[in-house]
């Protein structure tokens, strides 16, 4: 479905939320909610079931920022897809039309939500999404990595569009975001990024792609089970795949027709 279909289904003003999903970081927590709150937006903090302390660190500090700070406290982990899932649910509920995720585990820099959502203000049909400037402290695994799945999903979309299909720093206009939760299951953990920007652009959601540093913390923490996660990835490559085959005629249709343009 065309981006601009969506435009006209937007609420009439842009209203953005920062989403923040958080599993046991504590630790990192503070200083990202301290750089959101220094761009002069709202927050949400999506509690995926974290133990006693960081729990007491999120209502510590929803109570402190009121009522710029919200929490969502979810009854058990859900993994990082459901948390953010669960947000969306409550930034359409709360009335927003956009959700900007960020990770709590400090990797990205809360100093460039200005400049995304500067973007998603300007072309509020698409998607925003972060393109990863690494520094020295990337793990050459998770780097190396990451290689392979943007093969699978320029494949999977016919496309170079999505330049990084993995980071978790992006805006999403909420309203074909709802949609695709209502119609179609998401992957809930690790897979969640990926799975959810191929399914949009399937849908005809653009994406603009935006540079963004990104720096892995010495004590940062890691939710990223090697191998439960490599398979979730693959499985979801396999789903993925075959779903593109069904969608290859119009996939093929809209690249010819971008070609001509």
């Amino acid at each position: 479905m065309p981006a601009a279909r969506w435009c006209s289904a937007m609420p009439e003003a842009f209203r953005p939320l920062v989403l923040i999903p958080v599993y046991d970081h504590e630790h990192a927590i503070g200083g990202m909610v301290e750089g959101v709150l220094a761009t002069g937006e709202d927050c949400l903090l999506v509690d995926d079931g974290s133990r006693a302390s960081c729990a007491a660190v999120l209502d510590a500090l929803a109570a402190a920022h009121a009522p710029r700070v919200r929490l969502l406290r979810l009854p058990n982990n859900q993994g990082k897809g459901g948390a953010v899932l669960a947000g969306f649910a409550e930034a359409a509920r709360l009335g927003y039309s956009h959700v900007l995720q960020i990770d709590a585990d400090g990797q990205h820099d809360p100093a460039d939500i200005p400049r995304f959502l500067d973007h998603a203000r300007r072309a509020p049909g698409q998607i925003v999404s972060g393109v990863p400037q690494y520094d020295e402290s990337v793990p050459k695994g998770r780097l190396y990595g990451r290689y392979a799945t943007h093969i699978w999903v320029w494949i999977n979309t016919w496309s170079l569009q999505i330049r990084d299909s993995m980071c978790g720093f992006r805006v999403y206009p909420l309203p074909p975001v709802l949609r695709l939760m209502a119609e179609e299951p998401i992957g809930r953990r690790m897979d969640f990024d990926t799975d959810m920007i191929v399914r949009l652009f399937w849908r005809g959601v653009g994406v603009i792609n935006l540079p963004t540093r990104v720096t892995y913390p010495r004590d940062g923490v890691s939710h990223f089970d090697v191998w439960r996660d490599n398979v979730r990835i693959s499985r979801m490559h396999t789903r993925l795949f075959f779903g593109m085959l069904r969608r290859s005629p119009r996939l093929l249709w809209r690249r010819l027709r971008g070609a001509a343009a």
